[in-house]
Formats: C-alpha cells, structure tokens, sequence
C-alpha cells in the first residue's frame, strides 16, 4: 500500500530555560525517526492479516461421501486424486507445498489426525477435459481412489472452446471414475480477471453446476466462494489472484483448500438420509 510522503523540517529555537531540553528532545526524535526508516517496509506498514472465513451453506457439498466416510470408521488409508489443470498443478503458488493439494492434505490431517489420508496431485497445466480424459486410465483409476477431486473448465473458457457436447464429455470421466467405486467432486473454474472478462464463463459454471445436479456428484463451489471474497469482502483481486490475474496465490489455495477439507469432513461425517436433500443450482 503506498504510503504518503512526509516532509520533516528540524530547526533549532534558543528559548531560555529550555533550550537543553529541547535539544535533548530534539536527538531523540531524529534517533526514533532513523531507527523506524531502518526497519522493513512490511514492519513499518503491515498489511492487515486476510480473513478466511466462507460460510459453510456456500462450500457445503450436496451428498454425503459414503465412501470416504465407510474407510474413516473402518481405520483403513484413504487416497485421494485431485486432477485438473494449472490451478491443481498449483501454478501462482510460491512452491509445490503451497497448491491447494498439498494444503488440503494438512487440512485433513486437522480434521482426522488418527487416519492415515494421502492426496495425490494429478494436474497438468493447460488441459482442457479431453486432455485429461485421455489421461485418466493412468492419473486417477490406477491409484484405486476413494475420491477424487475435478477441477475443470478454466482452460475452455478462457480459449473460447465452449463444450458442443453439453456436458457429454464430462459425463464420461464421472463414469470412468464411478467404475472405481470412488466419491466425486467436482471443482468449478475460479473467479478471476482473465475468467470473469469472457461472455461463456457464467454458462460454463452453469453447465459444471447442472452435470454435477443431474449425475447427482458433489460440486465445490469456488467459482462462488471467490466471487464472495471479491464482492462481499471486498477483497482486491491482488490479494487473492497472482500477477497473471488468472491463477490463485498462497493465500487464495490456502483458503480453498480449508474450505474443501471442512466440506470433506463434513459430508463425510453426515448421517446418509441427508442425501435427499434437493441440490441448489448457483
């Protein structure tokens, strides 16, 4: 945050009586006044800590994860997929241990410390769902998951390569995923510059959100949960969104990543008969 400048003006008054303790007054406010200059800029301003705090209505997933709840209670390792493009892969993330994947790892380790839970990071940067799908065989179903997280539809988007099969394509790698007897949850695109400024972004979230409703598989809201930090919080995209004005940061994947793992733990841990409940369409 830029800082106005200040302009100091130091003389020197000879008033009688006082003139010691001015002078004396005098050295220590130009000593202070040194002493704050010499410190980092992030000591002299802080940036105010951002708060993750989304709501759990918004991040909470439609249908329990039967699955991963049947190993929880049986004490039996978990392995999770997450697959997807440059936002899986962790691209705008200052390392490997910084993608959403890897944080979400820690944030399960939180939420269950005696179960043993790995999250495998399956993304690659700039596929589109043909290209993951071509890679499925490999990257999900020979890992034997007990869930798998998709992320997708950024890439489409932002090219301008509209699904022509309404949702055909996507419906193809739930079944291949379903074969696997593994839970589902799909990852909508994220609310960012170079996402929002293309007519088709709202249709794709749409077409995500409606595939997800009619195959009755869960879906992370994080086109939504970004778009609240943005026009609820009022949070600048800088805070939230890398340089490019594409990707997330460190921040944006910690939160989502906390978000997911509430979610997780929470359909996880829910009574079964809450799975009738109607799936609302954002």
């Amino acid at each position: 945050m830029p800082r106005a400048a200040v302009k100091w003006t130091l003389g020197e008054t000879a008033v009688p009586g006082i003139d010691l303790a001015y002078r004396a007054m005098k050295r220590t406010t130009v000593a202070a006044l040194f002493a704050a200059l010499a410190l980092p800029l992030s000591a002299r301003a802080e940036t105010p800590a951002l708060t993750c705090d989304t709501p759990l209505d918004l991040i909470r997933l439609v249908n329990p994860l039967s699955h991963v709840a049947q190993k929880l209670t049986a004490g039996a390792p978990i392995t999770i997929v997450a697959i997807g493009s440059s936002s899986t892969a962790g691209a705008g993330a200052s390392s490997p241990a910084k993608s959403y994947p890897s944080q979400l790892a820690v944030e399960l380790k939180k939420q269950f410390p005696y179960n043993s839970i790995t999250v495998l990071n399956r993304g690659a940067n700039g596929e589109e769902v043909a290209d993951m799908l071509r890679r499925f065989d490999k990257a999900v179903v020979a890992a034997k998951p007990d869930l798998v997280l998709w992320q997708l539809g950024t890439n489409s988007v932002i090219r301008d390569h509209m699904f022509n099969d309404h949702g055909a394509a996507i419906r193809d790698g739930l079944n291949k995923i379903r074969a696997t007897g593994a839970d589902i949850v799909l990852i909508d695109p994220q609310f960012a510059p170079k996402v929002i400024v293309k007519a088709e972004a709202a249709h794709m979230v749409e077409l995500i959100a409606t595939t997800a409703k009619v195959e009755n598989v869960d879906l992370f809201r994080r086109f939504d949960v970004m778009k609240r930090w943005r026009e609820a919080d009022h949070m600048a995209f800088e805070s939230f969104v890398s340089p490019d004005g594409l990707h997330m940061n460190d921040w944006s994947y910690a939160c989502m990543a906390k978000g997911l793992g509430l979610a997780i733990a929470e359909a996880a841990e829910r009574p079964v008969v809450s799975a009738a409940m109607s799936y609302v369409v954002p």
